[in-house]
């Protein structure tokens, strides 16, 4: 069964249990449902007109995956995946890293397209998806970049002790575990790391406001929220309607996830 029918199959039995006033939230479901679809058609169009090589952004040009392990994959193909941080990379590009730690890395985007970002740095990419663990590993062999991607799973509050001293960057997307996993009462080594962590009240609520509490003693914060795309797109994107173009850069999120990037104060 194609992917198109068996969503022709879900709607049918959706609607089918619908009064005559439905209430918006399940409409709303009916949406989002409808909308991956859509994504996930665009992807496949994507890769077969430029292939699986994402388009512009700071990683453009590296061989990407056909298939994500969570997520939407056609804003990653494009490179307008969060790029409401691409600046934020670059001002750490320029400043110098020892290394990045990448907790949540699912297939790789940010672990590898780092690595090939920033020559001699090592990645140090944990998931505790066995699966997405071995397509970041595939994604870093074929973009020739394995040697300094270290693939991991649990990344514990406390594993950031060993990167005490040195000049670190931890990249954070853990779906509301980020509260477990950023603990500067546990690890005090976190006092000089610096994070960019998205938060994830739709899982957690309070996730934000608890991140702030608990970094404000040692870290100079910012905020970043998401912003509406602009990009240069791809001539097969520019023929297709405006609703199939918002639809290539949505990113599934479900409410809004904005991201904190911590810097260490210098008088920490």
């Amino acid at each position: 069964m194609s992917l198109t029918s068996e969503v022709a199959g879900m709607v049918r039995r959706m609607v089918a249990g619908w009064p005559p006033e439905p209430d918006q939230n399940v409409v709303n479901e009916l949406l989002r449902l409808l909308g991956r679809w859509r994504a996930i058609m665009l992807a496949n169009t994507f890769v077969q007109s430029q292939g699986a090589v994402i388009w512009s952004g700071p990683f453009a040009g590296m061989e990407y995956v056909r298939t994500a392990t969570e997520g939407a994959l056609i804003p990653r193909l494009l490179g307008t995946y969060e790029s409401e941080l691409h600046p934020h990379f670059a001002a750490f590009a320029a400043e110098g890293l020892d290394c990045v730690i990448d907790v949540g890395c699912a297939e790789g985007y940010y672990a590898v397209g780092l690595a090939r970002m920033m020559p001699g740095v090592r990645i140090f990419a944990h998931d505790i998806d066995e699966k997405a663990q071995a397509a970041c590993a595939d994604l870093a062999q074929r973009n020739g970049v394995a040697d300094r991607v270290i693939i991991g799973g649990e990344f514990k509050p406390t594993d950031f002790e060993a990167f005490a001293g040195r000049r670190v960057l931890a990249l954070v997307d853990a779906e509301g575990a980020e509260l477990d996993i950023l603990r500067p009462d546990l690890s005090p080594a976190l006092a000089g790391i610096s994070i960019i962590v998205e938060t994830h009240d739709v899982y957690r609520k309070g996730a934000l406001a608890e991140m702030i509490a608990r970094f404000s003693p040692t870290h100079d914060i910012v905020r970043v929220d998401q912003q509406p795309k602009t990009f240069d797109m791809p001539p097969f994107l520019q023929k297709m309607t405006h609703l199939d173009q918002l639809l290539a850069v949505w990113e599934w999120r479900i409410l809004p996830t904005p991201w904190l990037v911590m810097r260490p104060k210098r008088s920490a």
